[in-house]
């Protein structure tokens, strides 16, 4: 009866291991198979919703006009009031927004 006993120990705990592996392997299988999925899911709704663009730089400030840059545009002003491009009042009132 002993040997008999030894066999049926060996069977019992060998068929416990299998299961228990088995049991291992299928909820690995499942844990890797949601993080597959979610994976999956944050690339496709990457995809479908793209991050925003940059906002645009600030522009630069306007430097200062220079005594030659406000002579040459007042001279310009004068040239096309000279040709009859500009009235009286659009001529007076660049040259103010000239001169600040």
């Amino acid at each position: 009866m002993g040997l008999l006993r030894g066999v049926a120990r060996t069977a019992v705990v060998a068929g416990t291991a299998t299961a228990v592996s088995n049991r291992v392997s299928r909820r690995q299988a499942n844990r890797w198979s949601q993080q597959a999925e979610a994976q999956a899911y944050e690339q496709q709704q990457a995809a479908n919703y793209p991050p925003p663009a940059p906002a645009p730089a600030p522009a630069p400030a306007a430097a200062a006009p220079t005594e030659t840059d406000t002579l040459e545009q007042l001279t310009k002003l004068g040239e096309l009031k000279a040709a009859g491009v500009l009235t009286e009042e659009e001529f007076q009132a660049q040259k103010a927004k000239i001169l600040g």
